[in-house]
């Protein structure tokens, strides 16, 4: 089995929450999930969206476990019931939410994500970014040549290609991962790795201490640097 840590903040700028994040080792299921819309839409659709996969992977690990199919099918579960909240609340028209997940199989991890949430592995003082984002920045700036200086400031810079409840056509990013001792996995919502670098992320992994430890270090130095969006943190190790 194995351990984590996660927290959630609404940072410096927004009264309200929209992240949602599960951290369950007994069921072996860790998730973050960014929601947007509205009102409280984005909440309500960042809540359906983990609690979907919880109850997806509580009942599966009663049957045996979880495989890279089931995941992908609670993903689109997840998407069908934001989808169908929507259609019965005009309040909640529009809603979406990105989300990353991991989830124990057979000693792996196996991990998908839909939009900018991210998965990140640590390992022997090396911080490497697993999931790759749908966004308008990953997927068509930089296939265009535009350089990384021309990318943080483009007005389409925060754009998705891919949100859960958006669409009925879901593209779903999955990966399998083999996890030892030496490496811890982090999972992100976009206010912390949008706003602190990949080496401030590596110099507090670095220094050690308990995954809370490490996990409010992240989110102070988010916090730090002004935390204009809500920031969501999991870190899974054996």
């Amino acid at each position: 089995m194995f351990q984590a840590f996660g927290a959630s903040d609404p940072g410096c700028v927004r009264a309200n929450n929209e992240d949602s994040f599960v951290s369950a080792p007994e069921i072996g299921l860790y998730v973050v999930a960014d929601g947007m819309g509205g009102a409280a839409a984005g909440e309500t659709a960042s809540h359906l969206a983990v609690e979907t996969l919880r109850e997806i992977v509580a009942e599966e690990a009663s049957y045996g476990g979880m495989n890279p199919g089931k995941l992908t099918t609670a993903f689109h579960e997840a998407n069908r019931r934001i989808k169908a909240a929507a259609t019965e609340d005009s309040r909640l028209e529009g809603m979406g939410t990105t989300m990353v997940a991991a989830v124990e199989s057979e000693g792996q991890l196996l991990i998908a994500c839909v939009g900018d949430s991210r998965a990140y592995r640590f390992e022997h003082g090396a911080l490497t970014q697993i999931t790759d984002d749908q966004t308008w920045v990953n997927e068509i700036g930089r296939k265009l040549g535009l350089t990384e200086e021309i990318l943080k400031t483009h007005p389409m810079r925060h754009v998705l290609t891919m949100a859960i409840g958006v669409s009925p056509q879901l593209k779903i990013n999955s990966y399998a991962l083999d996890v030892d001792g030496d490496s811890e996995i982090l999972l992100s919502s976009d206010g912390l790795h949008g706003v602190i670098s990949d080496q401030e992320i590596t110099e507090i992994l670095t220094n050690g201490g308990t995954l809370e430890q490490q996990a409010q270090r992240l989110i102070a130095t988010a916090r730090a640097h002004g935390a204009p969006d809500n920031v969501t943190v999991i870190l899974i190790k054996r």
